[in-house]
């Protein structure tokens, strides 16, 4: 299944949560103001690309002792693009007078916690890495971006496009680009690309729901709900759920996403449409996670995280993720081969998969014998929300193979930094 546009290898991209093609829409619109900060925006996010070539920003060596505890700084850029700017707000800081780096500062915290939490991983690189956010950047920038050290956010236009730091499943997904980039290092282009920009979504998702205590059938599955206007046309900038139906908007156009290989979008623009064609894995993974039912982070949460973290290289597209989730969850509960069949019925829903793929009709015989969803508890780290979620208990998870690394943590209670 090669859908690729570019045939050369690229390096990873600043990671911006407002694409290119919508910013390019607003940069030919009839409002004036409007245009103009969109262009600046496009600008900006040009010369930003540039940078962040330049940088080395690798996972770090083995060697490399881990630095345990969450750590945070947030800068104020004051509207100017010099970075990081003026510090504003260190670990255990009272909170600033600046609305923008206190919630930059905690929704960060939170997503450390999750992390931290649910799979042990000790911040983007598992190593420690302080989180370091730089707020109102530019003068009406109107997006946020992981530029491979860091995590910035502009203020927006105040027409479309508004403060960013004020949705943490933004903020989470933005984060998860560093995960990625520790990680499975996906090219941000392409098939590959669509996955990079699938994994913050769905991450971002799982954060907001962990943070809400929500179980996956009363979660929205909506990105970016809270960066819009009310004079926006439409609900979000992503609808995981429903893909090409976030927005409608007649100054951003309609939501292009597909959520069927089908209507897989071949274009050169968006890198190869990453924010577009993510619509198809993003949707496979609300199929599963709908069809396993509970709470996101418990179960198919876990098997995304193992696939990101150990089984996707550089050169993985959708086939290749699809694949090795079902591989994951095969592992991870081998004691309930219906997980791994629900996981590959949602692929096989977006067309990722085919329904006589011999590793699919593998799992028929057992998923059909197993047992719904259920028992005992959790064995992989803390799965409890700051809510307390209701919702059934999961199957726990087995030893996994070699190539599948687990962490055992201590709970620790959400925005609650260690003293």
């Amino acid at each position: 299944m090669d859908r690729a546009v570019y045939s050369e290898p690229r390096p990873c991209g600043c990671c911006f949560i407002i694409p290119t093609h919508m910013l390019e829409r607003l940069s030919t619109s009839g409002n004036r103001d409007m245009a103009a900060t969109a262009a600046r925006t496009l600008r900006i996010n040009n010369s930003l690309q540039a940078f962040r070539a330049q940088l080395n920003t690798g996972a770090p060596p083995p060697a490399t002792p881990v630095r345990p505890g969450l750590r945070r700084q947030a800068f104020n850029c004051n509207g100017t693009e010099d970075m990081p700017g003026d510090l504003a707000r260190s670990e255990n800081d009272p909170p600033a007078a600046d609305a923008a780096v206190n919630q930059a500062f905690d929704n960060a915290g939170t997503s450390w916690n999750f992390y931290k939490q649910i799979f042990g991983r000790e911040s983007v690189d598992d190593h420690g890495r302080t989180l370091v956010s730089s707020v109102h950047y530019s003068q009406g920038y109107d997006n946020a971006f992981w530029n491979g050290q860091q995590m910035v956010y502009g203020d927006g236009d105040g027409q479309i496009f508004q403060n960013f730091t004020g949705s943490l499943d933004v903020i989470a997904h933005e984060l998860t680009h560093g995960v990625t980039q520790f990680t499975a290092q996906l090219p941000y282009h392409d098939q590959s690309g669509a996955l990079n920009e699938s994994m913050s979504d769905v991450f971002g998702s799982m954060v907001k729901q962990w943070a809400n205590g929500q179980t996956v059938d009363q979660a929205d599955w909506l990105i970016g709900a809270n960066i819009f206007t009310a004079d926006f046309k439409g609900h979000a900038l992503r609808d995981m759920a429903n893909p090409g139906t976030a927005y409608d908007d007649p100054m951003l156009g309609k939501d292009q996403q597909p959520g069927h290989m089908k209507d897989y979008v071949q274009t050169q623009d968006d890198n190869g449409g990453v924010h577009i064609n993510s619509g198809i894995p993003n949707k496979a993974f609300v199929i599963a996670a709908k069809a396993i039912g509970g709470r996101s982070w418990e179960v198919i949460g876990k098997v995304w995280y193992v696939t990101l973290t150990e089984r996707l290289t550089s050169s993985a597209d959708f086939e290749k993720c699809a694949r090795e989730t079902i591989s994951v969850a095969r592992d991870l509960y081998p004691s309930d081969p219906s997980i791994a069949a629900r996981i590959a019925q949602a692929w096989i829903d977006v067309g990722v998969l085919a329904a006589g793929d011999a590793m699919v009709a593998s799992l028929a015989t057992g998923a059909a014998a197993a047992p719904a969803v259920t028992a005992a508890a959790p064995a992989l780290a803390g799965t409890a929300s700051p809510a307390k979620a209701s919702g059934p208990k999961t199957p726990a998870p087995a030893k996994a193979k070699k190539r599948v690394a687990h962490h055992r943590v201590k709970p620790q209670p959400p925005n609650q930094p260690p003293q």
